[in-house]
């Protein structure tokens, strides 16, 4: 986290704007109070397209079946 002034806030305003979309926080302060932040804005997420792995995919058809006996004991630690 960087603080600066507002007079350099104003005077270096681009190299402070750059420092923030690497991802650092800078607080701008008047008269050495902090009275506003400049971050990094969140980029947004893609949104999900439903299909996209259709025809790659295969389930089986026993996917639900019964595990066999030897796997099930695995399992519960017997």
């Amino acid at each position: 986290m960087h603080t600066v002034n507002i007079h350099e806030a104003k005077t270096q305003f681009s190299r402070l704007v750059d420092a923030a979309a690497r991802g650092e926080e800078i607080i701008i302060a008047k008269a050495g109070k902090p009275t506003a932040r400049l971050v990094p804005m969140e980029r947004e997420k893609a949104a999900r397209r439903f299909g996209g792995l259709r025809g790659q995919v295969h389930i089986a058809d026993d996917f639900d079946a019964p595990l066999p006996e030897d796997v099930m004991a695995a399992f519960e630690g017997r």
